[in-house]
């Protein structure tokens, strides 16, 4: 499943679409950036609730195919432009960690 078809299947709300056309084969649901970088797979879809520019750094290094900030959660000033030179897809979801999660792995 591609990134767009995922986002559109979870009704996200697209922050930067870097690489609508990515494939996700997993997901990771964490906020603590350190254990997200040791776990967190390439082509995950990653799930959180940070929004700082460290972020954006963490899905680069892990190769995640997308970030999704649960829970209605704003990326903080500048990760926009940040995840849009970096290439990383980014989106907010309305929905809580939990039920989101669910939902990406019943997609899966």
């Amino acid at each position: 499943m591609t990134v767009r078809e995922l986002a559109g299947q979870l009704g996200l709300e697209p922050v930067c679409e870097a690489e609508p056309d990515r494939e996700v084969t997993g997901g990771y649901v964490g906020d603590l950036l350190s254990w997200v970088m040791g776990r967190a797979q390439a082509g995950d879809a990653w799930i959180t609730i940070m929004s700082n520019n460290n972020v954006i750094a963490v899905a680069t290094l892990t190769d995640a195919a997308l970030v999704i900030l649960a829970e209605n959660v704003s990326p903080d000033p500048g990760v926009a432009e940040l995840a849009e030179r970096k290439g990383i897809n980014l989106y907010r979801s309305p929905e809580a960690a939990f039920p989101l999660c669910a939902k990406v792995a019943a997609l899966l």
